[in-house]
């Protein structure tokens, strides 16, 4: 099965590749539709080869028929591609052109207000979650606070310091019935509003 694939991949798709490079580099019309015209074809064989490699696979002989049919896709005695473009796709195509156009500019306007969407959306997940990590952040800053004593505050240099003086002096007056018990210490608890 790989080596009909490989083979499949070869001559549907490299060799054709390289001749439409030649086509295009000697600005040959002639070839350039030729291989424009089994290019579409082509694509037509994929999608349809995808769904029967799901239900025919186990025929016999299969993957060699893939490999006859795009020999006679390519090749210039038999020019398959031309003749089914010629016969069937270009007709279909040019029948509903019109529609097919019409649903391209459809499925465009649908993906560009998906992606807008999409967006909103990502915006709305990544501002709730930096609020609710300030939330947590700004509760743990809080926590900490609350877990500090008169010694941990006596010791802030900044303009507090006659706060903290006035704290050292509250210690250092204690009511003389628990002297003691010896150094007595009175913890501050800070309250954060939100």
């Amino acid at each position: 099965q790989k080596s009909w694939d490989i083979s499949s991949l070869v001559f549907g798709t490299l060799y054709p590749a390289y001749y439409s490079y030649k086509a295009v580099r000697t600005k040959n019309v002639k070839e350039y539709v030729r291989w424009m015209m089994y290019w579409i074809v082509f694509a037509l064989y994929t999608v349809v080869e995808t769904i029967t490699d799901l239900s025919l696979a186990w025929f016999p002989l299969y993957y060699e028929l893939k490999v006859a049919f795009v020999i006679w896709l390519l090749s210039p005695y038999t020019r398959g591609a031309s003749l089914i473009y010629r016969k069937f796709l270009h007709p279909l195509l040019a029948s509903r052109e019109q529609e097919i156009d019409d649903y391209i500019v459809q499925a465009k306007e649908r993906s560009y207000e998906t992606m807008v969407n999409f967006g909103r959306q990502g915006l709305t997940i990544a501002a709730t979650a930096a609020v609710t990590a300030a939330v947590k952040g700004q509760g743990a800053i809080s926590e900490r606070l609350r877990s500090f004593s008169i010694p941990d505050i006596s010791q802030i240099p900044s303009d507090q310091s006659a706060f903290a003086r006035s704290l050292q002096r509250a210690n250092q007056s204690t009511d003389p019935s628990i002297e003691g018990s010896g150094r007595t210490t009175i913890t501050a608890t800070f309250f954060c509003k939100c």
